[in-house]
């Protein structure tokens, strides 16, 4: 009995990070470019109380054992990278990424961070920023007298200048794509940083041999939580934290029992 009170308290506590997680994605349904996470969970250590296989006579071996579970933990809360979908703004510094790919973005520390989230603005020195002030890397400084910025799907930047109709080139943007995109690192204000587990970026012009998707002009890539997948998930988990209490309760009354019984 003491094995199901733990092994019903680490359910509990299992539930309540996938309820967490449920949380964190229904909040972000409608950050720009937000990627859901989904909770996997792991069985814990099992209690071999006869091992399966075991001799049980001079020819003959136990063919499935009695083992006990003790339990479940969160493995990973996975980044699902699936495409969100667009939304049309007209605005000619926002951008989507329609395929694989992360936008280079350099921090103040001058580390580079990764993100999906393509709503651009200039600065004063009209240099292509993030909604943060951040730099898009590599860097593209547009005219402050400039009257048009085109980009195209390959991530050439240009714009038309006051009484010319050629247009001038202002640079050409880089995607960057992992082997294992899952395994970036969140941080926070719609950037990953790479790690071990997603490998270095590869860099490369959308569309091109990287295998980098392309760039859109004037839309916003929303996120791809799905509320109502959310709510189907929290509902059960919400059931799963309750019946995961009832096993606790369930685990006290019998121990209630056995201390009556030495009454």
């Amino acid at each position: 009995m003491i094995r199901a009170l733990y092994s019903a308290a680490s359910g509990m506590n299992a539930q309540q990070l996938n309820v967490d997680t449920i949380a964190n994605n229904l909040a972000n349904a409608n950050t720009t470019a937000y990627k859901s996470r989904r909770t996997q969970f792991q069985d814990l250590v099992y209690q071999n109380l006869s091992q399966p296989g075991t001799a049980a006579g001079q020819q003959t071996t136990i063919p499935t054992g009695l083992q006990v579970g003790l339990g479940t933990k969160p493995g990973a809360n996975e980044i699902v990278f699936t495409q969100g979908s667009f939304s049309q703004t007209d605005n000619p510094l926002d951008l989507t990424i329609s395929g694989l790919g992360f936008f280079q973005i350099r921090q103040p520390s001058g580390e580079l961070a990764y993100s999906r989230d393509g709503s651009f603005q200039l600065d004063k020195s009209g240099n292509i920023v993030t909604a943060s002030g951040n730099l898009v890397e590599p860097n593209i400084t547009i005219p402050s007298t400039a009257q048009a910025i085109t980009i195209a799907t390959d991530g050439t930047v240009s714009y038309t200048l006051p009484g010319q109709t050629a247009t001038q080139v202002a640079g050409q943007l880089q995607l960057a794509t992992f082997q294992n995109p899952a395994g970036l690192n969140g941080i926070g204000s719609n950037l990953y940083l790479p790690t071990d587990a997603s490998g270095s970026a590869t860099v490369g012009a959308p569309g091109g041999s990287t295998g980098a998707g392309t760039v859109m002009q004037g839309y916003q890539e929303q996120s791809n939580v799905s509320v109502v997948n959310e709510f189907i998930n929290l509902i059960a988990a919400q059931r799963g934290y309750e019946a995961n209490s009832k096993v606790v309760k369930a685990a006290d009354e019998m121990y209630q029992q056995v201390n009556n019984i030495a009454q």
